[in-house]
């Protein structure tokens, strides 16, 4: 395995035979690894070797290994560590990711599984050395322990920010709504050296044609009637700075040529001036819409397109990051709960399926939405089933109705699919979280034509 031969694995566990299993699953994958049976073991390593990630029992005899991973995680922050459990519900493995841990395994393990989350891990590891730096400069609301998950696909949007961060070139946005466009924009602002100066953001699909100009460029004393002073436009507020454009592909054509021309030479006349502004500002810019797309129909500029799309970031939907909304559901949990004064633990194993099984049009914001209405509405320390989604089928809204048995099929596949991608098609992992025995998700599997072999490494 070129490139990782010395990466340094611990895995602690009090079972002799597994742990020979283990070591020598990740010999064969060209990590160095050294063994531990007891909390005690494992602090003697780390205090004379170091690791760059530890595979850690549950149960260590009388030792919670979950609280073994918390003190660690207190004296070596950002070493990540994979929980092994025989004991594989969804609340222990909710638990254990929402207090650090990177992912978990269940017992007996599949070979393959173990090696694809040890180099994922690792590379959290790497990424995370990368933004620690920028994290010490970041101050307000706007951090990356904000942008919750541990996904590939959104650590790799950090990556992306973490390198863009430090560049002055202008960087485009595309994301579904509900993604969190505007969280990444503030968010390299406040990762950038202009940090110190203001961020300043405009929604052109809210702002009406005749004002759009105005907003963005400002106006003098007597430019129409109403104007009875020099007022600067959100371009000017924003010099120093950088400038967020959201929905730039609802921006009219006629204003499109004025914006290339204004960010093209950093200069522009406020309405009815004949002074020139002069601007230096960091240009934004985000859609939910493919640019490549509107351009071909018509409805964007070519050039604009060219000036503002240098460095691209697209958001992953929440479909795309499914194993992210456990951690994301705990968090608004936690935050909903605080804010109107309950006192409610988690949620239960079923509330927490119908949460993974859901498609989520609405992506983040949906899922916020309805944890916060979980909240109100939740008469128990526990979120149960009931009071989650409740209103399922405003998003069906405009579709085909079809017969309930096709629809039931269509769900029962599109269930299984989705259950298999969140899993990397590990059946263990993937029959509890669906609360069916092997044999009969097997059944299931089989009856709708799906195999497992082809989501796994995915």
């Amino acid at each position: 395995m070129t490139g990782v031969a010395r990466r340094h694995i611990l895995v602690v566990d009090d079972d002799p035979n597994l742990l020979q299993v283990l070591k020598m699953r990740l010999l064969s994958g060209g990590y160095a690894v050294s063994t531990a049976t007891d909390a005690a073991g494992v602090h003697r390593h780390l205090t004379t070797q170091t690791c760059d990630l530890i595979l850690l029992d549950l149960k260590l005899g009388d030792t919670d290994g979950i609280a073994l991973m918390e003190a660690l995680h207190a004296d070596h922050p950002g070493l990540p560590v994979i929980i092994l459990t025989a004991y594989g519900t969804i609340q222990t493995a909710v638990d254990a990711m929402r207090r650090g841990a990177f992912s978990y395994l269940t017992k007996p393990f599949d070979g393959r599984e173990l090696l694809i989350q040890v180099e994922k891990g690792l590379e959290q590891q790497r990424l995370s050395r990368e933004i620690q730096r920028l994290r010490s400069m970041v101050k307000g609301a706007y951090r990356f322990e904000n942008i919750i998950g541990r996904s590939a696909a959104i650590q790799g949007v950090l990556n992306q920010v973490t390198q863009a961060a430090q560049s002055e070139s202008s960087v485009y946005i595309e994301g579904k709504s509900g993604t969190g466009k505007e969280l990444i924009a503030k968010t390299l602002h406040m990762c950038s050296p202009r940090r110190e100066g203001p961020f300043v953001a405009i929604n052109c699909a809210a702002i009406p044609e005749t004002l759009l100009e105005s907003e963005l460029f400002g106006y003098a004393k007597g430019a129409f009637t109403g104007a009875d002073r020099d007022r600067k436009g959100l371009l000017a507020e924003a010099h120093g700075g950088t400038f967020f454009l959201d929905e730039i592909s609802e921006m009219p054509l006629s204003m499109q040529v004025k914006l290339l021309r204004a960010l093209e030479e950093r200069t522009f006349f406020p309405l009815g001036s004949r002074t020139t502004v002069a601007v230096d500002i960091r240009i934004i810019a985000a859609s939910n819409k493919n640019l490549e797309a509107e351009i071909r129909k018509g409805a964007f500029r070519e050039d604009l397109y060219y000036r503002i799309h240098v460095i691209p970031i697209k958001l992953p939907t929440l479909h795309e990051r499914r194993e992210d909304i456990p951690l994301l559901a705990n968090h608004f949990l936690e935050k909903y709960a605080r804010a109107m004064e309950k006192d409610i633990k988690g949620f239960s194993a079923a509330a927490m399926r119908k949460l993974m099984s859901y498609t989520w049009p609405g992506n983040v914001r949906e899922l916020e939405n309805t944890i916060e209405c979980a909240v109100a509405m939740s008469e128990s320390t526990t979120i149960r089933e009931e009071v989650i989604l409740r209103h399922p089928f405003q998003a069906q809204t405009g579709r085909t109705i079809v017969p309930l048995r096709d629809a039931k099929a269509d769900f029962e596949r599109d269930y299984l699919t989705r259950l298999l991608e969140s899993t990397h098609g590990n059946i263990s992992q993937a029959s509890k979280l669906a609360g069916k025995y092997r044999a009969d998700f097997y059944n299931l599997l089989k009856k709708h034509g799906l195999d497992p072999n082809r989501f796994r490494g995915v």
